[in-house]
């Protein structure tokens, strides 16, 4: 169910890019330059949109962050068009882009909610027995009923004996679920057998993990209780990526060229505002526990170390407008030249709390199997973290990263950075 949600934002995606060239060919002749700028312009303007959760369920299902989004993402997709555009000749039409920048921004956002909403609305709920016990599976099934939209449903949940679990999926007519959900794979042993035969009659058996990750794109804890030994092989198959490693140089070259208005910005504020050190170093714990020297620009006063006991700095005046803009983070950039992390990864901690979260919170190190990064999966879909709790919700993020880190993860993460700085998301 999840999947065919999902189809259907890749199809309204493609209808909304293939309806963008038909208006453009109302208001000019194609010709070889021209389609090629369109191109670009229309994919950059269907990045920016999905950078700002234009597709995301709870976007669609509300129609003011759905024409925010769409707005926004169009304002950022023909910001980045025009950077090659403007030293191409002849160049689109000025009217082309007018027409294009008010089909996105204001007219898309009414057909995109439309069309999900009536697509959704049609879809039938996918219904589960769930091998499980209601108690400890009911709080995160809710959560992924909700993120579905209420399209998936569960039927019942069974501790079950062969016997029971045999007349449960032993039905002549129509059947009152879709499918057999593991929930708790220890409970699951004692009906193997069941399982598979269901298996051979056409019954649909699916896992928890799946369901859960494709649903909240976290991996909750608890779920990594459950089904150990399953992450356990899978985060011990997690690898350094030469093509990410590559893409880091690039983009991070890229970006510090970019920047630099930012930075000369950046560092007069803190010049004329806190004065001198502009910058500082900070140690930091990244992949595989190695520590490093994080540089950033300074917006905090220095830690005091009082009877061994770490005091918070407090923040400068200047470091209130670059914490919340990010721009704080640019000369980390270097650290990604270095080697030290990644463009997107878990965020790098400082060695008290790795110290301290390490011997407190399970599986707390595995986020550190992979390179930490300036951004990242839980930085741009969660928080910063204060208390045990929050920093266990964001090792769940982190983890789904750990878990799933592929080019296609780590570039829509880069993409969704634009919108959490822009909107500042997590920022303090």
């Amino acid at each position: 169910m999840i999947r065919r949600i999902a189809s259907l934002k890749y199809l309204v995606a493609i209808f909304l890019f293939v309806t963008l060239f038909f208006i453009q060919s109302l208001t000019l002749t194609w010709t070889p330059l021209f389609v090629f700028q369109a191109f670009i312009l229309n994919v950059a303007i269907m990045l920016g949109i999905y950078a700002f959760r234009g597709f995301d369920n709870s976007t669609t299902y509300s129609l003011n962050s759905c024409i925010v989004s769409y707005i926004s993402g169009t304002i950022l997709g023909i910001l980045f068009a025009l950077l090659p555009i403007v030293f191409m000749k002849p160049r689109l039409p000025r009217p082309t882009f007018y027409v294009t920048a008010l089909i996105a921004a204001f007219i898309f956002p009414l057909l995109s909610c439309m069309l999900m909403r009536y697509s959704i609305k049609h879809l039938p709920p996918r219904r589960y027995l769930v091998i499980g016990r209601e108690e400890d599976l009911g709080p995160i099934l809710e959560e992924v009923k909700k993120a579905s939209m209420g399209k998936i449903e569960i039927y019942s949940y069974m501790n079950p004996s062969a016997a029971t679990l045999t007349e449960a999926i032993s039905f002549e007519d129509t059947k009152p679920f879709d499918a057999i959900l593991i929930g708790d794979p220890k409970l699951a042993r004692d009906v193997d057998d069941v399982i598979e035969t269901a298996k051979m009659n056409n019954v649909g058996v699916e896992y928890l993990p799946t369901l859960v990750e494709q649903s909240l794109f976290r991996i909750p804890l608890p779920i990594i209780g459950l089904f150990r030994e399953y992450y356990e092989v899978l985060f011990s198959e997690a690898r350094y990526s030469r093509r990410i490693r590559v893409m880091d140089l690039v983009f991070s070259s890229v970006i510090l060229v970019l920047a630099i208005p930012f930075i000369l910005f950046s560092v007069l504020l803190i010049l004329l505002i806190d004065g001198r050190p502009i910058f500082y170093r900070q140690r930091r714990v990244g992949m595989g526990g190695k520590r490093f020297n994080a540089f950033k620009f300074r917006t905090m006063t220095e830690h005091v170390d009082q009877n061994g006991v770490l005091v918070p700095a407090n923040i400068t005046k200047s470091g209130r407008i670059l914490r919340k803009t990010r721009l704080n983070e640019i000369p980390q950039l270097l650290n990604v030249i270095r080697g030290d992390i990644s463009l997107v990864g878990p965020r790098p901690d400082l060695p008290v709390f790795y110290d301290q979260w390490s011997k407190e919170i399970r599986f707390y190190r595995s986020r550190f199997l992979v390179p930490s990064g300036v951004t990242g999966h839980a930085q741009v879909l969660y928080t910063y973290a204060d208390t045990k709790e929050e920093y266990e919700k964001r090792l769940e993020y982190d983890l789904y990263y750990v878990k799933n880190m592929d080019f296609m993860l780590y570039l829509s993460t880069l993409l969704r950075t634009a919108e959490v700085m822009i909107f500042r998301r997590g920022a303090k």
